[in-house]
């Protein structure tokens, strides 16, 4: 795999560096009281796009907001935006929770009109403009045991043509295809997210992809 942050700096990625930082060989998002987000604002990968990939990271992250993991999205320059950084796509939800459904690992539609495209949970699929439930991969319970409040938690994004899989600490907890022929997002950037709102840390190490061949 290829790494995607190399421990020490933030080479490679552009934020508000006021707000994005490395602390003790890791990826730090902070805002305060002092120095909000003017809006969501994100940290990108620059000059590299991906379309099927295997990526792999480590969060943790503080409850008093959420982050998340942006993937196959777009950075939106035009038409005036909140600031330098914002980013629309695919989102891999990153959280600090244990109560379904508001927890880590469900797909948002960041800046877009489909809301929460898929839970933790669920095996769905998107199409004729809603979802429709296939399946179950775990329940409450199975999520309270499986995330680690408060603690490194690790993240496995699978994303082959329209499928996508999301797997927290080794098991599989979303699986998602999109079948929405406007919608559905083939290739983009990766970006992580500090939200607007209450002050906020967030925290990324480890993050390494693998480009993968069509499904």
């Amino acid at each position: 795999m290829k790494a995607l942050f190399n421990g020490k700096d933030l080479t490679g990625w552009d934020g508000d560096s006021r707000l994005w930082s490395v602390k003790d060989g890791v990826i730090h998002g902070q805002t305060t009281q002092e120095v909000p987000a003017k809006g969501n604002t994100f940290l990108i990968l620059k000059e590299q796009s991906f379309g099927n990939f295997e990526l792999r990271l480590a969060f943790r992250c503080n409850a008093d907001n959420n982050s998340g993991v942006q993937y196959r999205s777009k950075h939106i320059t035009a038409g005036n935006p909140a600031n330098a950084w914002v980013v629309r796509g695919y989102q891999h939800e990153i959280r600090n929770e244990m109560q379904l459904p508001n927890v880590a690992g469900f797909i948002y539609d960041e800046g877009g009109s489909r809301g929460r495209v898929c839970l933790v949970g669920e095996k769905a699929t998107w199409e004729n403009n809603r979802k429709t439930l296939v399946g179950s991969l775990l329940d409450a319970a199975g999520f309270e045991k499986l995330f680690k409040l408060d603690d490194w938690n690790d993240v496995i994004i699978i994303a082959r043509d329209k499928h996508i899989q999301h797997f927290l600490n080794g098991t599989l907890i979303l699986d998602f295809t999109d079948n929405d022929p406007q919608l559905a997002l083939k290739e983009g950037i990766i970006a992580l997210q500090l939200h607007a709102g209450k002050p906020m840390w967030a925290e990324y190490k480890n993050l390494r992809i693998k480009e993968l061949g069509k499904e």
